[in-house]
């Protein structure tokens, strides 16, 4: 059976039968498939544990969701089409994960081999990759997971530049990292892995500008967009690439506003950044991922103090 999505309401609830969606089982024997493509998850931050979350489909304020472990910030965020995941942080190399389709607590997953923070998440569905940190002078590490099976971190390979803030994208078969630290100047760098596969990472582009806390990115699996903070300054800059094919980025849009310590999570036709304004408001805007323009207004978001992650579908 094909799985066929409504770019309306990514809403696949309907659907019985065996099928995938992004690698993922999500159906057979007749079952209805589990809850798919509608949810967008932030996830702790400076001082706060709270996951909130939104309806992608629907525009509105972020509500209540759950709670991290402790209040953890500049952590990773990834997930397939079940399972949301968190891992890193300031507060350790620790990872969590959590049911996207029921609220609750994040529970224990496993630990990364080093303790990572400002790191980017990249996912296929099967496997998520966690890369960079800014341990040991912006490392160049990246770690991976099965989603599906709750474990430590194996080590990936390495990035081309040890960078820390970095932003993940992911097709079904590359994850893209975009952007981050290196050594005090924010970069534009781009590197590329094969997801299936362990090993270093090959230069991809260069983005439109360069970006620090360059956690703001969403994907399906054509295009990856990359959004928000300029440089070291708050910024509404968007660009993406096309995941398949190296080469630099290209102009996108733009944020509504100028944002900072921005963060976004995304369904496979809709992405969703989160980030704090010049009123240190927190703000949600979203875009369509298929085709260019400006941002839209989404709703507020739950806190504005910054350095969440994020996971979508």
């Amino acid at each position: 059976m094909s799985l066929t999505i409504n770019h309306q309401t990514d809403d696949i609830s309907n659907l019985t039968g065996a099928t995938t969606f992004n690698g993922v089982a999500v159906g057979g024997d007749n079952s209805p498939p589990p809850f798919v493509g509608s949810r967008g998850l932030f996830a702790g931050g400076y001082d706060v544990n709270t996951i909130h979350y939104i309806s992608i489909p629907t525009p509105g304020n972020s509500v209540d969701f759950g709670d991290l472990d402790v209040n953890r910030y500049y952590a990773g965020g990834l997930s397939n089409a079940v399972r949301g995941v968190f891992a890193g942080g300031a507060q350790g190399n620790a990872i969590q994960y959590v049911t996207i389709a029921t609220t609750g607590n994040a529970t224990d997953f496993g630990d990364l081999n080093l303790s990572h923070q400002e790191i980017g998440g990249s996912s296929n569905g099967i496997r998520g990759l966690f890369a960079g940190s800014s341990i040991a002078n912006s490392n160049n590490t990246i770690d991976y997971i099965t989603i599906a099976t709750t474990g430590n971190a194996t080590d990936f390979g390495n990035l081309t530049v040890g960078r820390r803030r970095v932003a993940g994208v992911s097709g079904t078969t590359r994850g893209v990292f975009g952007g981050g630290l290196p050594a005090g100047t924010p970069t534009n760098v781009m590197d590329y892995v094969t997801i299936a596969s362990t090993g270093n990472a090959t230069d991809f582009g260069d983005l439109t500008v360069a970006r620090n806390f360059a956690t703001a990115a969403v994907s399906n699996n054509i295009r990856g967009v990359f959004g928000g903070q300029n440089g070291n300054n708050a910024g509404n800059v968007i660009d993406y690439i096309t995941i398949d094919t190296t080469g630099n980025a290209t102009d996108f849009g733009d944020l509504i506003q100028n944002l900072d310590f921005v963060t976004a999570a995304s369904s496979v036709t809709r992405g969703v950044f989160g980030g704090r304004n010049a009123s240190s408001t927190g703000v949600l805007e979203y875009i369509t991922i298929a085709y260019t323009g400006n941002a839209t207004d989404f709703g507020d978001l739950y806190n504005a103090t910054g350095h969440a992650s994020c996971a979508g579908d």
